[in-house]
């Protein structure tokens, strides 16, 4: 059974989840928003301290490069999510649900409000690409809130004080509103930090809608998405398909306290589900 690295801060990923959660939370007033770093979980503010510190425009291309080729291996979806499933901590006594559950839990959140069936399976699919930490990435490459690099960082990422460490801080020419961008090129010109969201895209880019893609390689992009930041980098397109992250970001966030999916009644319309959608393998 495969572990996280013992010198992760994290116990388990789903700190994070359970982070971005609370944090985001509906009904939440301004004054807690100001306050919450001060009560924020010490591993998941470590997490970050790493994450802000490491992602570089550098690095950012280098896993690009490694990852986005999609040339690891050929697998089915099936496959990478039986592969995910062993991605587990069995010291955590506070949930017990495996990673296809959790899969499964939001999908089945979505179907439940019915939603077409491409925005299904976009929730049975979004995290998939956690598999990052299979190959032996660190947890601050494979989750947490994505932002721009190349360009300066806004206030509306969490803990932004965390990116005085980071060596891009030193480039002028990165640290200005547009940096090597140009003013609403659109964010597919645009690199963000690297993670699950951006993996999980380019694998499955091919096979889904437009409002699906926009959906898994945007949903971690928070200060964008929830506070309006970046917009100086999107155009109207992004604009406009926003809307459908904002859509699913509630099912991200708050179906993981719905009640425990029931799998083997539910799995056969979610294997007919991707067979109607991608062929028996692809590539990853």
């Amino acid at each position: 059974m495969k572990h996280l690295a013992d010198n992760a801060p994290l116990k388990q990923l789903d700190e994070w989840d359970d982070f971005v959660a609370t944090r985001y939370r509906q009904g939440k007033s301004e004054e807690e928003f100001r306050n919450y770093k001060t009560e924020a979980n010490p591993t998941v503010t470590e997490f970050y301290r790493q994450n802000h510190a490491q992602q570089t425009f550098d690095f950012v291309l280098e896993k690009k490069a490694e990852y986005c080729s999609l040339s690891r291996d050929k697998k089915s979806i099936w496959e990478m999510a039986e592969y995910l499933n062993t991605l587990v901590d069995d010291s955590d006594p506070d949930t017990d649900l495996t990673q296809i559950e959790h899969l499964l839990q939001t999908a089945e959140a979505i179907r439940k409000d019915g939603h077409p069936r491409w925005f299904i399976l976009t929730g049975f699919l979004h995290d998939l690409g956690k598999v990052l930490c299979l190959y032996g990435e660190p947890q601050w490459a494979v989750v947490g809130d994505t932002f721009p690099v190349g360009c300066e960082y806004s206030d509306q990422v969490v803990f932004p004080e965390f990116f005085a460490a980071n060596p891009d801080i030193k480039i002028p020419a990165y640290q200005t509103e547009y940096g090597i961008y140009k003013p609403h090129c659109g964010l597919d010109k645009v690199h963000l930090s690297f993670g699950h969201d951006e993996y999980i895209y380019q694998a499955t880019r091919k096979y889904v809608p437009e409002e699906a893609q926009y959906m898994l390689r945007y949903h971690s992009f928070y200060a964008a998405h929830r506070h309006g930041a970046y917009r100086q980098l999107m155009n109207d397109h992004d604009e406009s398909l926003f809307e459908w992250v904002r859509k699913f970001n509630a099912y991200d966030l708050y179906s993981k306290g719905r009640e425990r999916p029931k799998t083997q009644e539910i799995l056969p319309y979610y294997e007919e589900l991707v067979s109607e959608f991608f062929p028996s393998k692809i590539d990853w």
